[in-house]
């Protein structure tokens, strides 16, 4: 890792709230004044959206599944170079991947498609990745700091069947059939990136989720708990009765697991996060000299 040229990546599957982390990250930085290269992990799906359609038709007549989980829908390699490139150099070469009409109007590409690969992070303090794979083994040894958002799974597909069907347009069938379809990646390509997470938050509700296909509604905030759980907090200074003090109703449930309510997500990413943060750029700025 390059102290000149810091890495922090955000790690989580679609719906499991990667999202308010990168807001949290993102409050940080306004405050403390930090200049980030954001790099949204879409833009590194290896095809677009008509392009991902007739090669999920390839991969249906064979016999197979194709999801954005895998492999074969990814270019991991490019997340690596961007990474190794940024924490030697600076900076990086990335693209834009354009969702809707508005993106399009502003970027002047179709949605569905990418833009041209550019080069990013000049005059950045950092570098910051939030998307489906910023955890995989091909870029694990480029991260200075590596999160992981992560709800119990019940509660990830709710948050997914309740997005899709009342933001995006889909039949509740259709989420669920992408849900099965996806799970064999799932299991190779999602989970095993938290093992190696330095900080992993994980919502779990305290309500019935037992079966995800009929809930009406996402568990709120207030009915759930954030399971945070800190690798080896050791390394990062984390001061769990300070923690505790300033983040009502958590409790320690492991000696490295710190157990706030939902309600508190934010505050406790900030309180965590800040003085992190604060570490990397300290050491960026000695490394500077």
């Amino acid at each position: 890792m390059s102290a000149k040229y810091p890495v922090i990546s955000v790690t989580g599957s679609s719906g499991a709230g990667t999202s308010t982390a990168k807001a949290a990250l993102e409050h940080i930085f306004r405050r403390e004044k930090v200049i980030p290269a954001i790099i949204e992990g879409d833009c590194f799906h290896r095809f677009d959206r008509m392009e991902f359609r007739a090669k999920a038709k390839e991969f249906e007549a064979a016999g197979k599944r194709l999801s954005h989980f895998s492999d074969d829908a990814n270019l991991f390699d490019k997340i690596a170079e961007l990474f190794d490139s940024y924490r030697r150099t600076g900076r990086g070469l990335a693209r834009t991947y354009v969702h809707d009409d508005e993106e399009a109007e502003r970027y002047g590409v179709p949605a569905g498609k990418f833009t041209d690969w550019c080069e990013v992070g000049e005059g950045s303090d950092l570098l910051f990745y939030e998307g489906l794979h910023g955890g995989v083994e091909e870029v694990r040894p480029y991260i200075d700091l590596l999160l992981g958002v992560v709800p119990v799974v019940n509660l990830e597909w709710i948050q997914k069947i309740h997005r899709d069907t009342g933001m995006r347009g889909y039949s509740q069938e259709a989420v669920v059939d992408n849900i099965l379809s996806r799970m064999h990646d799932y299991v190779h390509f999602i989970t095993p990136q938290f093992t190696y997470t330095d900080i992993n938050f994980q919502r779990v509700p305290l309500v019935d989720t037992s079966n995800p296909f009929i809930a009406r509604d996402v568990p709120t905030p207030d009915e759930s708990m954030m399971v945070i759980r800190i690798r080896k907090p050791e390394q990062l200074n984390i001061d769990f009765p300070w923690l505790q003090a300033m983040l009502h109703d958590s409790f320690m449930s492991r000696r490295n697991t710190l157990v706030v309510p939902s309600s508190k997500f934010a505050l406790a990413m900030e309180l965590i996060l800040t003085p992190i943060v604060h570490d990397l750029l300290e050491k960026r700025r000695i490394a500077r000299g």
